[in-house]
């Protein structure tokens, strides 16, 4: 029996792609629209459209998808399971209802922990060490469903958004097939979810802005989450600054200012110091903190961020 598969962002390419991989037939992909992007404004297409187009699998990219039309299409497929993979989208109840076996979603944390738009975000900058990704069955609710399987996955000092983003993305590919295996053999049943919730709301540029009054580890964090987007940033004499790399030591400060120590540039904070490895200036390339200092007189008045 065939799938359809709902996915729009890279996170869904590994997903699509070991599906293609395991054998399974493909009735359609459905993906938002092509958008604007970048500063010639040219039309893009969305990473599993371009891979979905590249194996002859049939894409639809519907403006939206509550019409009777998009349903009676979809049911014409007769799908046995839906696969939904950071589509962008909740579907709607009649979508839902659609596929023999039901709706299937992968999501980027450990659930019930940081349900919502952000799990892999939240889950760093709340410091955690180990998170991973969820199978569930889709209902109406913010991602309340039923449980299929669960894959842990250590959260390294190294990584950030873009790192976890990415290794996540390839583990949810192992969890999905491995989930489609289990529920047709009956090794895999859905439960429920047990414990207390979190949640993980998107995120605005604005909540990148940098508060020098925290504990420098608690930052440390905070940059980590927020790479690439919306970017942790502060302000330099006027000057807009971003924190792209930085780790945590132990050390007194003043919070926001700049300290020389071993020719490294490091920033005084609510507790400890905050080292900052790299940063980019509003309209320049990244450049390592030992670049940024190069030249300025440290312990001036004004060597101070905001």
């Amino acid at each position: 029996m065939s799938l359809i598969f709902f996915g729009t962002p890279s996170f869904a390419v590994p997903s699509l792609n070991a599906l293609i991989g395991s054998g399974e037939d493909i009735a359609l992909v459905v993906t938002q629209p092509d958008r604007v992007k970048g500063r010639g404004h040219m039309l893009s297409a969305p990473p599993v459209k371009e891979l979905a187009l590249s194996k002859h699998i049939p894409v639809a990219q519907p403006a939206g998808i509550r019409g009777d039309d998009f349903l009676r299409e979809l049911a014409g497929l007769k799908p046995e399971f839906i696969i939904v993979v950071a589509y962008g989208r909740m579907l709607p109840e009649g979508i839902l209802n659609l596929p023999e076996c039901g709706c299937i979603n992968i999501h980027g944390s450990l659930l019930p922990k940081y349900r919502g738009a952000a799990p892999i975000q939240w889950a760093l900058l709340k410091g955690e060490r180990v998170t991973g990704v969820t199978t569930m069955l889709i209902d109406m609710g913010l991602d309340t469903g039923d449980i299929l399987l669960r894959k842990e996955m250590e959260i390294r000092d190294d990584d950030n958004t873009e790192t976890l983003f990415n290794r996540l993305s390839e583990l949810g590919a192992l969890a999905l097939v491995e989930t489609l295996a289990g529920l047709r053999s009956g090794t895999v049943r859905p439960g429920p979810q047990t414990g207390e919730p979190s949640y993980a709301p998107p995120l605005k540029k604005e909540d990148g802005r940098i508060d020098w009054h925290r504990p420098s580890e608690e930052l440390f964090n905070f940059i980590r989450g927020m790479y690439p987007w919306p970017g942790a940033f502060c302000f330099y004499d006027g000057q807009r600054i971003k924190i792209t790399r930085a780790r945590s030591a132990e050390g007194a400060g003043v919070p926001g200012k700049i300290e020389m120590h071993g020719g490294d540039l490091a920033v005084g904070t609510g507790r400890g110091l905050l080292f900052i490895d790299e940063l980019q200036p509003e309209g320049r390339k990244a450049m390592p903190g030992r670049a940024f200092i190069a030249g300025r007189r440290i312990g001036g008045k004004d060597e101070k961020f905001s």
